[in-house]
């Protein structure tokens, strides 16, 4: 009889475990645990072990998407007389229905404390305490279908990727795959335990080559331009700081023909580069909640759409840091383990961002094998209190150097090229360490401000990381006539470099994402020139690497000529040269109304804001209606708001402007505001790539895109974009 009692338990599903990871609050021991149970089970003993269930319940590996800490189990209420305070009913063993057991010990039927949660109550309907926890079924959920899913995160209860984390089967019982193993087995020394990189080159290179043959009239070069300020300039004249703009443009990657290619992740057909990626993320206590869930749902994008030739380390930090698994290809298996483990994280501590960047650092120095591509991703949301704190508060601004390993300094000399792109996440967070570690490393600066964006910035960033078409891209400038000198480059944060002599100069990239462009300006002096017709002043010449072949590409010289005339017309500057010129006279502008901003002058960063906007609107690129001068004057416009007061701007403006200075100096896209919108008009060097990501992470793969509202991380007041 028990024998059938036992199968028949079975067949219902009513023997099984489901563990959902404790948050903070409910490890602490002055807090009640918040538990459901089963009210037809009995109580198991407090530990367990794979043989006190037999094969009825496995022990508690799988995570859920909830970090409320609610457990579904087996365990049963010894009281048979308890009444719910809601429905007055009683609460016996055998009705069928989970019980719910509060912080505060007081206990109702779990479908009648969702359903008043669900109308905005969060206090206790017997001894009016304020939870810190809250309960959150779906209302199409019933017990019929399953054990009642938590969700404190607003977004569908059948969300896509959190459907895909859901579904995660049961992992073998293999000491080396547990996810507990992760969190507490103790770290090696060295970080060369990482799985060893796809070795199938002729397979690529066979893609590569099926895919040109597809693609026949493409060359996979960088396309280099010049345009000089003047096509002419009177031979008996001279002209000092002539400007000539050298454009580059990255090639494409080349793609397979589908009939439905969004069903299907990019990095599965195209011939790139594979990447190593670190994740470095914040889980301190002020991550918890909606934060965390947040955080987990765009992790889960991020495994989701890496390829299996790319591989993945995670490091979390709080007070501490931890690895929780060493760089894994993203296999399915990987996948499986990757998402179980981010699924497990939960939030508590302090922030220790040096910790958390010196461990994501070491994984890539200390690793075996090597991708062409590497990278790490850090997010915070709080300001690092271990490494730049001092009795008085921060330390000043040059300190924050601390805070990236010396291992991945970009002019560190050891050759390493480990860009971090930080993300900034609400208004608590250190703008302005965040952008001095994306700074230093030669990453990027995002600025999260909309929680729900998150998976968005995420997705901007992997779109350009899984597309590098171009390594170790270095401009060379050279004049060529014999009495033109070099006065300036300007390329931004880019290395620039220049001979003593002033007759060349060379301009230090790195990598190019596909279809990313680049602009920089060179000024060079014009001679005079009494007997040519023509004048040549500067050979361009571009030397970088293939990242998938590893073979250097010479690019053919280009020259710039001038024409030299008897006599010239009023001629017009070239209107790219202007844009550019437009480009750069917006960022200075950034970094001065910036400069202004932190000695306290908000209203002479404004100043400088509005100038500079005025003086935009009178260049001949505005004129024509150039988009990039649109975009400049709508970005210096948003800043001048966010610098409306002091409150405002320590709470968005500062990162939004470190934000803008991010991008114009790398000419690269960072997320801020809606900058990762389609409609947005701060978007001016989003790649296909990019773009491509942006949008499957807004359509999810699954149907039509989830209506958002932009609810900022912290109050910043809404107002209205210009378009």
């Amino acid at each position: 009889m028990a024998s059938k009692w036992r199968k028949a338990k079975l067949a219902l599903g009513l023997n099984t475990c489901l563990y959902v990871p404790q948050t903070l609050e409910d490890s602490s021991p002055s807090n009640a645990v918040v538990s459901a149970r089963l009210s037809d089970a009995v109580s198991p003993p407090p530990a367990l072990s794979p043989t006190d269930h037999g094969s009825d319940c496995r022990p508690p590996t799988t995570p859920t998407p909830s970090s409320s800490g609610l457990r579904l189990s087996k365990s049963g209420t010894k009281s048979s007389k308890r009444t719910c305070a809601i429905c007055l009913a009683t609460m016996k063993p055998g009705q069928g229905h989970a019980i719910f057991t509060a912080e505060c010990s007081h206990s109702f039927h779990f479908h009648c404390i969702t359903s008043n949660v669900k109308h905005g109550n969060q206090i206790c309907p017997v001894c009016r305490a304020k939870w810190k926890e809250v309960p959150f079924q779906s209302p199409a959920s019933n017990l019929s279908n399953g054990p009642s899913r938590i969700n404190p995160v607003p977004w569908a209860q059948d969300d896509p990727w959190m459907t895909v984390i859901r579904r995660l089967p049961s992992p073998r019982m293999d000491a080396t795959r547990q996810i507990a193993s992760l969190f507490h087995a103790p770290e090696p020394a060295i970080f060369d335990d990482d799985e060893a990189v796809d070795q199938q080159p002729e397979i690529n290179d066979r893609r590569a080559s099926n895919v040109d043959a597809a693609n026949n009239n493409r060359i996979q070069t960088v396309d280099v331009k010049t345009y000089p300020e003047v096509s002419a300039v009177p031979r008996l004249s001279s002209h000092n700081n002539f400007t000539v703009l050298i454009h580059l443009k990255a090639p494409l990657i080349a793609r397979q023909n589908s009939s439905n290619p969004s069903e299907v992740p990019p990095t599965s057909q195209d011939p790139r580069a594979p990447v190593d990626l670190v994740t470095v993320l914040d889980v301190s206590g002020s991550m918890a909640g909606t934060k965390l869930a947040l955080l987990k749902r765009a992790m889960g994008f991020v495994v989701q759409n890496l390829g299996p030739c790319d591989r993945l380390s995670v490091i979390a930090f709080s007070s501490t840091a931890r690895r929780l698994f060493p760089l894994r290809r993203m296999t399915e298996s990987g996948r499986q383990q990757a998402l179980q483990a981010v699924n497990s994280l939960i939030s508590n501590g302090g922030t220790n961002i040096a910790e958390g960047l010196r461990k994501g650092a070491k994984v890539l120095v200390d690793r075996k094998c090597k991708n062409p591509v590497c990278s790490i991703i850090l997010l915070s949301d709080g300001q690092d209190t271990y490494t730049v704190s001092t009795p008085g508060g921060i330390t000043p601004l040059t300190n924050y150097q601390s805070l990236l390993p010396i291992s991945i300094h970009r002019n560190n000399g050891a050759g390493l090229q480990i860009p971090v792109h930080a993300f900034g996440f609400g208004a608590d967070h250190d703008a302005s360490s965040m952008h001095s570690i994306s700074e230093n490393s030669g990453g990027t600066f995002s600025f999260i401000e909309a929680e729900s964006v998150i998976q968005d910035a995420f997705a901007q960033c992997i779109g350009g990381l899984l597309s590098v078409v171009v390594q170790e891209l270095q401009v060379e400038v050279e004049c060529v006539h014999s009495c033109s000198l070099l006065g300036s480059i300007k390329a931004g944060s880019y290395q620039t470099t220049m001979m003593a002599d002033a007759r060349a100069g060379s301009i230090r990239v790195g990598d190019l994402y596909a279809e990313e462009e680049r602009d920089f300006l060179v000024t060079v002096n014009v001679p005079v020139d009494e007997s040519a017709s023509e004048t040549s002043l500067l050979i361009v010449r571009c030397v970088y690497q293939d990242p998938i072949t590893k073979e250097m590409v010479l690019q053919e010289a280009n020259e710039v000529k001038i024409q030299r005339p008897e006599v010239t017309r009023q001629q017009l500057v070239s209107i790219e040269v202007d844009r550019q010129r437009n480009r750069l006279r917006a960022a200075e502008a950034m970094a001065e109304a910036r400069a202004a901003a932190e000695s306290g002058n908000l209203a002479g960063a404004v100043s400088v804001l509005e100038s500079c906007c005025r003086a935009l609107s009178e260049t001949a690129s505005s004129q024509t209606g150039d988009r990039l001068c649109t975009a400049l004057c709508a970005e210096l416009k948003e800043m001048q708001e966010r610098m409306a007061n002091r409150r405002v701007y320590e709470e968005s403006g500062r990162a939004y402007v470190l934000s803008g200075l991010s991008s114009h100096s790398w000419q690269r896209a960072t997320a801020r505001g809606d900058s990762t919108d389609s409609t947005s008009l701060v978007q001016s060097y989003q790649t296909p790539s990019m773009v491509d990501m942006v949008n499957r992470s807004q359509t999810m793969v699954f149907g039509n895109p989830p209506q958002r509202s932009l609810q900022p991380a912290q109050s910043f007041p809404g107002r209205s974009r210009p378009r």
